[in-house]
Order: C-alpha cells, then structure tokens, then sequence
C-alpha cells in the first residue's frame, strides 16, 4: 500500500499524470488498466502514479514518436527524390554524369539521407557534421572529375536541399508533428546542407588553386 512505500517518491493523481503526460485522463487510464505504464491503487480506489514511472513512460514515448516520425520523413524525401529525378533527367548535372558517376551520387545521397535521420535525433550532431562535409567534399570531387562547374555542383546539391526541405514542410499536413518541431527540423537540415554546400565549394576552391599553382 502507499503507506509502505519509500516517503522520498513522489506520487501524482490521474489528473496529475495525464497533465504531465499531456494526455486526457481517460487516455492515461486505459493505458494503466492495460498494463502499459505501472499503477497504484489506493485503499478507496484511486490510481496514484510514481513520477519516476510517468518520467520514464514520457520519454519512451517521444523517442518511439521521434522513431516514426524520422521513418516517416524518410520514407516521403525518398518518394519525393525519385519522381523528382525522372523529371530532372535532362538538366546538365545529370546529364554530364556518366553511370559510374551517377552510382557514386545515388550511394552519397542515401548516406546523407540517413546522416540528416541521425541529426535530427541528436543534441549535439558535431561528429555527423563532420561526415557531412566528408560526403560534400565527395560530391564535390566526382564534380570536378565530371568538368562539372561550380554553379551545376552546386546546382545538384539544391535538388537534394529541395526534397528535404520540401518533405519537411509538408509533414504538417501529413502527420501530427507539432509547429516548432517541424521548425527545428527544418534549421537542422539546412545547417547540415549548408555544411555539404560549402565542403563542395571547398573542393572546387582548391581544385582552382592547384590549376593556378601549376599554370
């Protein structure tokens, strides 16, 4: 019973732990009949709940909510992408790539895409940054190998910043993904394409350095 337990725990009513939860009380209820988050009843037959349990059982649910929501934004950049290619087809910088180059590009556009899954879900995200410009200077190397110029490099790279971007401001309308969380999302990705963007021009600068220095 309460009474027997530990006097440093801290016990919330239903009221109490649905607000905490920021769901209606029936909600937290049949979640607690269900056996999905712990319960205690008290001798008239109240459902006390420990904080600790609510805390633990709140965060569960953000990361399997942050989980789908990545899957989802995936999912829909990736459909995005590749109806997009087909129309693009005849642009310079996909034309002036040949196969082998095309597969490079396809490989680094799948391992930006699940480098902007993980920033997304990090704090921090310095080391995926990191890689980040690794993948731009990649892409900015098969560039300079294809004589593409700067501007169609660059121009290759916005197709990808366009997708993303443009899946990020639709999800709104397609999930449950609340106003500032869609914000966050979508200064993380540019902060991350920004990064890919000048790793690119970067490539190119020093390309141009070594054509002068041998001139």
């Amino acid at each position: 019973m309460l009474d027997s337990l530990p006097e440093t725990e801290r016990w919330l009513t239903l009221s109490q732990a649905a607000q905490e939860l920021g769901v209606h009380i029936t909600t937290l209820r049949r979640w607690a009949d269900n056996g999905d988050i712990p319960v205690m009843l008290t001798p008239g037959g109240h459902r006390r709940f420990a904080a600790a349990d609510v805390a633990r059982f709140s965060q569960e649910r953000r990361r399997l909510q942050s989980r789908d929501f990545e899957s989802t934004f995936a999912d829909q950049a990736l459909t995005q992408t590749r109806q997009e290619i087909v129309v693009q087809q005849d642009q310079a910088w996909i034309s002036t790539f040949d196969d082998a180059a095309r597969t490079r590009y396809r490989v680094l556009g799948r391992q930006l895409l699940g480098l902007t899954l993980q920033y997304l879900s990090d704090e921090n995200g310095g080391e995926i940054l990191a890689e980040a410009a690794n993948i731009g200077r990649q892409y900015g190397e098969i560039g300079l190998q294809s004589s593409l110029p700067l501007t169609e490099a660059l121009e290759a790279s916005m197709f990808f910043r366009d997708m993303l971007m443009e899946t990020a401001l639709q999800l709104p309308e397609n999930t449950r993904i609340r106003p500032d969380a869609n914000v966050r999302l979508l200064r993380r990705v540019n902060k991350l394409l920004n990064t890919v963007q000048l790793a690119i021009a970067e490539v190119y600068d020093a390309g141009a350095s070594d054509s002068l220095s041998r001139a």
